[in-house]
């Protein structure tokens, strides 16, 4: 090979990257990063990665490629083209796919160099607090079951009433307190809801919606990769691409001391905080589900249930 004389101009296309059998191109770096992943994926059995056992003899060696795209929470398509050389790869994607296929600092630094990406980490959001009006807002509702929704849905506080009418959420750990993940992992709080497959439905849209809102938000896809390794109807309402606005709706609960309840539930947005929402359920006055709602409320009162967050 001839050598390259001081001031020659390269091609664009063209990296100066040594290998050890001369320049590697833009082509042989897509390649590189295909075989790269391919690797690594060989090396993440199923039962590492949380997948179920279907104890069928399994034609690769470690995770399809549809495994490791439902784990990173996009299409299988999409992963394939990033496989394949055909498709480049955002940042935040390589960040998930690093976290799906376990590498090591080095491996996702490797990654995200035959990317072309920038591999430093990205920026953790901070924590969300509770705004002080939404939290006096559920002091001050006595009679109605109210909470404060989050980023991800996740739930970040109650009221006495919803901690009786829902579920203790004081005795769910912090980070399990998200109101899809429930619906889908907890048993309770899914017997609870007698229209369980038209309303989860519809939860699982707005998640979505929620996710095209913060495309880069690793504990949303972190949330969507469990959700979709552990239960068949989350995976497929996920990949149904249906997207709502979180507003207004109404639900049938069946609750075991209240007796059945048709509730109507409003989302009303913080405007301190718009990723802050505070849900409130109510009942037509006069009806027997408003009957029901004042007799939970006296019940709580009566016992020591869980109010606000604490």
């Amino acid at each position: 090979m001839g050598r390259i004389q001081p001031g020659t101009r390269l091609a664009p296309a063209t990296t100066v990257r040594l290998c050890d059998t001369g320049f590697m191109t833009t082509d042989d770096h897509a390649g590189e990063l295909g075989e790269f992943l391919k690797a690594r994926r060989s090396e993440v059995s199923p039962r590492m990665a949380g997948l179920p056992e279907t104890g069928t003899k399994r034609r690769v060696k470690g995770l399809r490629r549809e495994e490791v795209a439902m784990l990173a929470a996009i299409s299988t398509d999409y992963y394939t083209r990033i496989e394949q050389g055909r498709r480049p790869a955002s940042a935040p994607v390589l960040d998930v796919l690093a976290r799906v296929l376990r590498l090591d600092d080095a491996e996702r630094e490797y990654l995200f160099e035959l990317a072309g990406k920038d591999a430093q980490r990205p920026r953790r959001r901070t924590a969300q607090t509770v705004q002080p009006q939404l939290r006096r807002l559920l002091d001050e509702l006595t009679t109605s079951p109210a909470f404060v929704l989050g980023r991800r849905m996740d739930i970040l506080a109650w009221n006495r009433m919803a901690a009786a009418l829902l579920i203790d959420f004081a005795q769910i750990p912090e980070k399990r307190r998200n109101y899809v993940w429930l619906l889908f992992s907890e048993p309770a709080f899914k017997a609870l809801h007698a229209d369980w497959a038209p309303m989860a439905r519809t939860a699982v849209a707005m998640l979505r919606m929620e996710a095209g809102r913060n495309p880069h938000d690793q504990r949303m896809a972190a949330l969507v990769g469990e959700l979709s390794v552990r239960h068949e109807d989350f995976r497929r309402w996920w990949g149904d691409h249906h997207v709502t606005a979180r507003e207004r709706g109404s639900k049938l609960l069946r609750h075991p001391v209240a007796g059945e309840l048709t509730l109507d539930w409003d989302a009303l947005t913080c405007a301190g905080d718009p990723e802050q929402q505070l849900v409130v359920w109510t009942a037509e006055p006069g009806t027997p589900s408003h009957d029901g709602l004042r007799f939970l409320s006296s019940w709580a009162a009566s016992g020591d249930r869980s109010s606000a967050d604490r």
